[in-house]
């Protein structure tokens, strides 16, 4: 079996493959999550078919490694005529060192720590579930997964800043993010779009973290995430695209640390910033509120502006895909983007977009839009398979004496 992580500041998921055969998204045996940490945290599990196995709840203040050591727990009792051979995590920032997936040692631990001032909400939580299964089963295989490295593929002058020279050349420039997300999207988009999948492609990942990326070749072109994940998009409780004069005034003028200066544009801007109600654009889609109205506007007319930043990197447009949360499940952001993009040739299949797709244009719209579900767990999982069998580590056949514990 081999066992998918991504981990955050107060939750882990985590989804279960088998080793043996294909890795396909129908051919996984559970997944569920542990939310709360810290606070009152509560582990519950699925299976295939989507019936709940497990939901029980952790002691007040439980570590990430007590949340592992339970999971372990309770994959040894239903699983326990399995081995586990793998753990994949997803590493949000990987830097300009690591562009590839790569197996965990303690120098890549090491490497990955000095990243964390680069990716403050989510790195050290990516850290502290490698390091809780290294302590738990020192000999498991396991591989960190870069939401970075699919963005590697860019051209400099799409990743630069214009700062000094010597700045970039110490790695303050452009990375992007939500790279697993992409990376997948670009796998199963030809099952979706065919030949015009190679061609001039926009792809919306829309959820709490929200950002967009431009491909041709399935390739990253551009992207509106940059040195860090609190650029491009407004998100939930993340700014996006600020001025920096901003960071300078608050710190100059309104006397702020920057310790505060990070958490009001990590943690209190964003939808709930601009709404005063709720990060979660469910909630302010149900609100009578007019700033919740305001803040739907705002989120709306900044995925446009950034549509059309990226049509221009890319010089033209063949398709436009939504996935993540609210790409997936919120037809009414689908249509009013579509709808503010019909310029580009853009023309809303109303039927199908309230329906969810997969596509959401009519047959004779210029741009086709679609909607395609994102599974990062999957990639994980498929990356590292190929990783440690290419090192003589892993082979669907192999017999394994490993052992979560």
């Amino acid at each position: 079996m081999i066992v998918t992580i991504n981990c955050g500041s107060s939750s882990i998921k985590f989804t279960l493959f088998p080793a043996g055969g294909g890795l396909q998204a129908s051919t996984i045996l559970c997944k569920g999550q542990i939310d709360g940490l810290g606070d009152e945290p509560r582990f519950v599990a699925f299976d295939a078919a989507g019936n709940q196995f497990a939901d029980e709840q952790l002691e007040a203040g439980a570590s990430h490694q007590d949340a592992l050591e339970v999971l372990r727990r309770s994959l040894e009792h239903r699983f326990g005529d399995r081995r586990l051979v793998a753990a994949g995590h997803r590493v949000v920032h990987g830097g300009t060192k690591y562009n590839v997936p790569v197996i965990v040692d303690e120098r890549v631990i090491a490497d990955l720590e000095e990243l964390v001032p680069l990716a403050p909400l989510h790195e050290p939580h990516n850290l502290a579930a490698i390091k809780a299964i290294a302590k738990l089963e020192p000999t498991l295989p396991q591989v960190a997964c870069f939401d970075t490295a699919f963005h590697c593929t860019q051209p400099p002058v799409a990743t630069a800043f214009a700062i000094p020279r010597q700045l970039t050349e110490a790695g303050i420039r452009r990375y992007g993010f939500h790279g697993l997300s992409y990376d997948y999207i670009a796998s199963v988009l030809p099952n979706y779009a065919g030949p015009s999948a190679n061609g001039k492609v926009v792809v919306a990942h829309l959820g709490q973290g929200a950002s967009m990326c431009a491909m041709e070749g399935r390739r990253s072109v551009a992207t509106t995430m940059g040195f860090t994940a609190v650029d491009g998009l407004p998100m939930g409780r993340r700014c996006g695209a600020l001025d920096p004069g901003v960071v300078l005034y608050l710190i100059g003028q309104k006397g702020m640390s920057v310790a505060a200066v990070t958490d009001l544009l990590y943690n209190h801007s964003g939808l709930l910033g601009v709404s005063g109600i709720s990060g979660d654009l469910r909630k302010l889609q149900a609100s009578n509120d007019p700033h919740a109205a305001e803040a739907i506007e705002l989120f709306v007319y900044r995925i446009t502006r950034e549509l059309g930043s990226l049509v221009a990197a890319l010089g033209g447009l063949d398709v436009l895909v939504f996935t993540g949360g609210i790409g997936e499940h919120s037809a009414a952001i689908r249509e009013q983007v579509c709808k503010a993009a019909s310029w580009l040739g853009i023309e809303l299949n109303p039927s199908a977009n309230t329906a969810g797709g997969p596509c959401i244009t009519t047959t004779n719209s210029r741009v086709s839009a679609w909607v395609i579900p994102t599974d990062e767990d999957l990639m994980i999982a498929r990356h590292a398979v190929k990783l440690l069998a290419a090192n003589g580590r892993f082979s669907p056949s192999m017999k394994s004496n490993i052992t979560f514990v």
